[in-house]
């Protein structure tokens, strides 16, 4: 088990006796399940009605809507519907998507009135979000105030833009706004401050979400940059609705000096004309900037990409930028869309000082710039240009920012806020599709690497049969769910690289370099729970050999038979668990009364572990909880499996009852952490938090399951799904743990912030986890609502 405190941060089944009732199911049967639970849902699920502008407008505030509203559809699908209450204008009318269910002209008067009416006689609707700025109700300011007091639903105004030292008429504008509200939600620390100290609104009714940002991949620069014809160069780059205010013009005129340190520099202009600008000015401001590029003679230096970008373009844009400017003039501008996509893509970024960048960049995640001032502009490029290991190290950081603001994240607090301010809203998380992209991203031609930066496989770390035996488990389960031929290439690396670590003595070695050369850490370092994890994964593999190919099962075999002649000399708690696992396993392919004496060796030994330390009040194998617990009553319970002693499967359920009893509470799973072991006669305490490990949560998921499978308790199935969503969001920090976007898992779940990096370890525990939802069998209303989800 790795250790997620010793990373730097910059380097931050088949089951016994169990049929698989879903597979019983036919597939017409199935739909026809699907279509009623569907149904069903859909008549009693409460709305969430998001009024703000809407795509096709082209407006930050309505990409911004779009993107939340696909979140939250992502995240927490079957828990509440949403529709759309889309902004108009006299001049600007748009052809709407499916969710767009009213219209409101912001500029008819009467429209406020119809709309108020149809939104409370929707008893649907259980939750009004405003997405609000300024300039949407200037024109009919009174209406909109009247518009609040008419609405009979609860209300939650998210303030764009949050003004300081307002003027007396100003401030009880918005203090109505506040009041006729039920929450109010900003997007930085600043505005609620400001929002408390010049409005005297209450603390307690304002939430700070953060904008969000998207979860990428990065394919690297170089990659990027040959794609769109820019090999060679240094990118710099601005994005967004072309206006006056983002001043672009402070940027051409910091290029000349640029240029001349750095020749390959290129400034991309990304973006169309805001239509409003069009419709009020024409080019005019774009036209200037032209004109501008011209005279510098800044013509190879610059391009403008004269366009509304699709996201995926965007995105591919912003990743190959080394540094991202933002340079708008506006010190009362609170945040920026813009801002947060760099921030997305691990965009270095020099930017003026408004409310969000001074919040985020702080820690060191880029530069800030007086407003207006093209001379320290121009030496902030160049500093970053003259330094790529700076860029690199403010990259990371900007990352690691953007971990909490992530979209997903930002579904998850908006959803938070919705199921607070009504109690008949209950969040059920999404169950995501498998990916099964990082796993193999991390896998060469010899094994499973060990470490990630960021999602980018670390050669440099090496191999561990740690890892490998864990994935080898893992792709065997995903194998018996999909029967999908590819896998047998990744089970046959993982075996042989098992078969590799073997050695003549019938012990495994664990640590391999990037060279395939066996390293010193073997000579320092327990391997016992190495060779325990190994027999374990031949095992699981041996369990399946009627599906796979014989010359596999074989080898396996094999390996294991020479790995069994050891066993008796081990001694560690976890170890001797991981052996029962994998013979128990194993006998499901072929009995051998040889295993089951090893079995009932071993268990007699955990037993009597059991008998010197419990007591009424502890009732467990150590005088501690430390890592992999739930291993141990689960190596109980194989062991009651394989021999039918009762003893084992008595002390199997109070132990594990014991465990979760410590681990659970009614919604949500903490489990111990390094930073909080538990010793025997202490109280866990609840402050401290942090250390939790991916690998704890799926180890208690896979016994969960088993327990479930042996004693058909609801309760260990329920405590299955919650476990889950950990990995979701579920967890202290309301924050995902698994990237659906890369299919890797972060390494930890600190304090206040999570490991970005996206192990082997993570990765393989998250899928091992995954695969044993999806064979959860469908019984409840719970699982009934997200089995359609899973598949």
């Amino acid at each position: 088990m790795k250790n997620v405190n010793s990373i730097p941060k910059n380097r931050l089944s088949k089951i016994a006796d169990f049929k698989n009732p879903i597979r019983s199911i036919s597939s017409h049967k199935f739909s026809t399940i699907q279509k009623q639970i569907g149904s069903s849902f859909s008549k009693i699920a409460p709305e969430i009605l998001f009024i703000t502008s809407y795509p096709p407008r082209e407006c930050g505030i309505a990409t911004y809507s779009e993107d939340l509203i696909v979140a939250l559809k992502n995240k927490f699908k079957n828990s509440f519907k949403m529709g759309v209450c889309a902004l108009e204008t006299d001049t600007e009318s748009h052809e709407y998507p499916e969710i767009v269910k009213y219209i409101l002209n912001t500029e008819k008067a009467s429209d406020f009135t119809d709309i108020a009416e149809k939104i409370n006689t929707n008893n649907a609707i259980e939750v009004v979000l405003i997405q609000h700025e300024f300039g949407l109700f200037a024109k009919n300011e009174t209406e909109f105030q009247l518009f609040l007091k008419k609405l009979t639903k609860p209300i939650v105004i998210v303030f764009h833009t949050v003004l300081p030292k307002p003027d007396a008429l100003f401030m009880q504008k918005v203090q109505k706004l506040v009041s006729a509200s039920q929450g109010i939600i900003v997007m930085t620390n600043n505005s609620s401050t400001i929002l408390q100290r010049d409005y005297d609104i209450s603390k307690e009714k304002i939430t700070v979400i953060p904008h969000g940002t998207h979860l990428v991949s990065h394919p690297g620069k170089d990659f990027l940059k040959a794609k769109y014809g820019f090999e060679g160069r240094k990118v710099l780059s601005i994005f967004g609705l072309l206006s006056s205010g983002k001043n672009i013009e402070t940027t051409l005129d910091a290029l000349p000096s640029v240029v001349k340190n750095h020749p390959e520099t290129l400034f991309l202009i990304l973006g169309k004309t805001h239509p409003s600008v069009v419709k009020q000015d024409g080019e005019q401001y774009r036209n200037m900037l032209e004109a501008k590029v011209e005279k510098l003679g800044l013509q190879q230096n610059v391009v403008f990409v004269n366009k509304f970008l699709p996201l995926a373009d965007l995105l591919e844009y912003l990743q190959m930028t080394d540094i991202y400017l933002f340079t708008s003039k506006d010190p009362n501008q609170a945040v920026s869309g813009t801002f947060s996509y760099a921030l997305s893509c691990g965009c270095p970024i020099i930017s003026t000082p408004i409310p969000q960048s001074a919040e985020v960049l702080q820690n060191d995640a880029g530069l800030i710039f007086d407003f207006e001032n093209s001379g320290q502009l121009s030496l902030a490029i160049n500093t970053l240009l003259g330094d790529e290991s700076l860029r690199n190290y403010k990259s990371l950081n900007a990352l690691h920012m953007m971990a909490p603001t992530a979209w997903e994240n930002a579904a998850i607090a908006h959803a938070i806020v919705f199921e607070k301010i009504n109690q008949k809203i209950k969040l059920n998380y999404h169950i995501p599709d498998i990916n099964l992209s990082h796993c193999k991203k991390l896998t060469t031609d010899f094994g499973m690497i060990q470490f990630s930066i960021i999602d980018q496989p670390d050669l440099l770390s090496g191999y561990t049969i740690d890892d490998n035996a864990r994935a080898m488990v893992a792709i065997t389960q995903h194998y018996e769910l999909t029967n999908d031929e590819n896998d047998l290439k990744y089970i046959k690396i993982y075996l042989n690289f098992i078969h590799y670590c073997l050695q003549p003595d019938g012990y495994f070695l664990n640590y391999v370099d990037e060279f395939g050369d066996f390293t010193q850490q073997n000579n320092e370092t327990n391997l016992a729970d190495s060779n325990g994890r190994a027999i374990w994964a031949l095992g699981y593999l041996i369990s399946q050999a009627e599906k796979l190919p014989i010359e596999i099962t074989i080898e396996a075999k094999e390996i294991l038979q020479k790995s069994l002649v050891n066993v008796h000399k081990i001694h560690s708690t976890r170890a001797m668990a991981f052996i029962i696992k994998g013979i128990y396993y194993a006998n499901l392919e072929e009995k051998s009364s040889q295993n089951s004496e090893i079995v009932a060796f071993l268990a007699n030994r955990l037993l009597q572990m059991y008998k010197h330390e419990s007591s009424t009040e502890w009732n467990w194998y150590e005088s501690y909880l430390t890592y992999a617990n739930s291993i141990l009553p689960e190596a109980m319970l194989c062991a009651f499996l394989v021999t039918g002693d009762p003893v084992y499967k008595i002390t199997a359920k109070s132990t594990f009852d014991f465990l979760i009893e410590k681990i659970f509470s009614e919604n949500r799973i903490s489990v111990i952490s390094n930073k909080n072991w538990l010793l025997k006669g202490k109280k866990l305490d609840q402050k401290d938090v942090g250390g939790e490990q991916a690998i704890d949560v799926a180890y208690t998921i896979l016994a969960l399951r088993k327990f479930y499978d042996v004693f058909n308790d609801e309760n260990y199935k329920r405590k299955m799904t919650i476990a889950f969503s950990w990995f979701l969001g579920n967890n202290h920090l309301n924050q995902i743990i698994y990237n659906p976007v890369t299919g890797g898992c972060y390494d930890g779940l600190e304090d206040e912030y999570m490991n970005l990096n996206q192990g082997a370890e993570s990765t393989v525990s998250y899928l091992m986890a995954r695969f044993t939802i999806a064979t959860q069998p469908p019984v409840g209303e719970f699982f009934a609502r997200h089995l359609i989800l899973a598949g």
